[in-house]
């Protein structure tokens, strides 16, 4: 699914507007409606903010559970307000802000032995990666690609945010793959 000028515009508006709205009343608003068809497809996404080229906050959904418009709205207020490594975000600081949006492929389940056979069929730039072991799971969205270019480092940084060891590796782990059509402001 491509997006085209106008939903991705429409995207973007919702974003921000979701953003307004949690800056004036303190808490996530029901969304608007949205007219356009593609917009009410189900779809996950990440909304990333950026104050000065540095992050100010990032969160999604790895699997579609809402419309595309819905889950663009809550995952802007969520990057805003609710992303636990920053304090929510102050009415100083929006008109500092850049919004980018990621909306992602359906999950592909890669089956893969180990650690080496997944970097042989990993295609860095293109895929975001999603790692589950027991109870933990982390996702690199593939714009990580651009600060961690070498497909090892890559998943011996995921395998760290997963709460494991660099080094770890077991049959048990399931991998799945996507790509993302991003845009931003």
């Amino acid at each position: 699914m491509t997006l085209d000028r106008r939903d991705r515009d429409e995207l973007l508006a919702l974003a921000r507007a979701s953003i307004e709205r949690g800056l004036a009343a303190g808490h996530l608003e029901p969304p608007p409606a949205v007219a356009a068809p593609m917009l009410q497809a189900p779809r996950a996404t990440f909304v990333t903010l950026q104050t000065h080229d540095d992050l100010r906050g990032c969160c999604g959904s790895i699997e579609a559970r809402a419309s595309l418009a819905e889950d663009v709205w809550r995952n802007a207020w969520a990057s805003a307000f609710a992303d636990p490594r920053f304090p929510p975000l102050t009415a100083a600081e929006y008109p500092e802000l850049d919004v980018h949006i990621s909306v992602l492929s359906p999950l592909e389940r890669v089956a893969v032995a180990s650690e080496e056979e997944l970097l042989s069929v990993l295609r860095p730039g293109i895929d975001g990666l999603l790692v589950q072991f027991g109870g933990s799971r982390a996702t690199f969205l593939p714009a990580v690609w651009e600060s961690l270019p070498n497909a090892r480092e890559f998943v011996h940084q995921l395998k760290l945010k997963a709460g494991w060891r660099s080094d770890f590796w077991s049959p048990e782990i399931d991998v799945w793959r996507y790509q993302t059509e991003s845009f931003g402001e």
